[in-house]
């Protein structure tokens, strides 16, 4: 018998409890689990503590070896539009300490950890109108909500866009697309999304669990093996992309940040900003 034993991995039971305040999670026999994005059971309202609880969320889900298969997912008929009205009182108290904290740090782990720390395949739902999406946008096969549009906000709250949206966009944009939805703040309709390559598929929203279940269904048809290997291989291009640019973005993201001596993460910017997204216009000025 060995002299030492493995180090216990983390119990579903156990993490599915300690991230309930952010995560609802479910766990098939056969190890495909949901992971679904909230904020008091609705949609998400960004804050420095969900965005690190994101992070820790997708260490520990990674870590766990009965896992074979992710779907993640926001809540209801938005994905994430608003900011939790309290959510950023710590970075006001201590710009210094949580612009590196939240902003360079947690940020950095939760794209990161998406491509890096996961050895199985992953399914993102983007269930409604929001940004941010390139935490579903860089899961390996990506649903959006027929109904949806997505935006990327920073530019026009006055911050710079270099915390994984930009990676996201690129890659999947290409250089011209990608310049024009960061600076303008482009809301893109599913549509427009499904054709220029950034999703899979587009369904009602309440079609959305089901098809995802069906594509894991498929995924884990093959054996774990082949599962686990071609993830790596699908992965490629974004580790490239995180590799070379993702710590360069935050950096300058955060040196912005920094600059401009103030929260640029109120209710009001983030909120107020959003407004030509629910209302169907392309941007906030034409």
């Amino acid at each position: 018998m060995s002299l030492q034993q493995f180090v216990e991995p983390p119990k579903f039971e156990e993490y599915r409890e300690r991230f309930k305040d952010f995560f609802h999670m479910e766990r098939r026999e056969d190890g495909v689990i949901w992971v679904q994005a909230h904020t008091l059971g609705g949609p998400v309202q960004l804050s420095v503590e969900n965005h690190r609880a994101l992070g820790q969320m997708l260490k520990v889900v990674g870590s766990d070896p009965e896992n074979e298969l992710m779907i993640l997912s926001g809540t209801g008929e938005e994905f994430m539009m608003d900011s939790d009205p309290d959510g950023f009182a710590l970075e006001e108290e201590d710009l210094a300490y949580w612009a590196y904290e939240y902003a360079y740090k947690d940020g950095r782990i939760n794209v990161s950890s998406l491509v890096n720390d996961f050895e199985i395949p992953t399914i993102g739902i983007f269930n409604g109108h929001g940004f941010h999406s390139e935490i579903v946008l860089m899961c390996d096969l990506t649903l959006m909500a027929e109904e949806a549009r997505l935006y990327d906000l920073h530019y026009d709250i006055s911050s710079v866009p270099g915390d994984g949206i930009h990676n996201a966009f690129q890659e999947l944009l290409g250089t011209k697309r990608a310049a024009y939805a960061l600076l303008t703040g482009e809301a893109i309709d599913a549509p427009t999304a499904l054709e220029y390559g950034m999703v899979n598929e587009i369904h009602p929203r309440d079609e959305l669990k089901a098809r995802a279940y069906v594509l894991a269904d498929h995924i884990m048809a093959q054996p774990r093996v082949t599962r686990r290997l071609t993830t790596q291989i699908i992965r490629r291009p974004w580790k490239r992309r995180v590799m070379d640019d993702l710590d360069g973005g935050f950096g300058i993201q955060m040196f912005g940040h920094l600059a401009k001596k103030s929260s640029i993460h109120s209710k009001d910017h983030i909120a107020g900003n959003g407004a030509y997204v629910r209302e169907g216009r392309r941007n906030n000025f034409d």
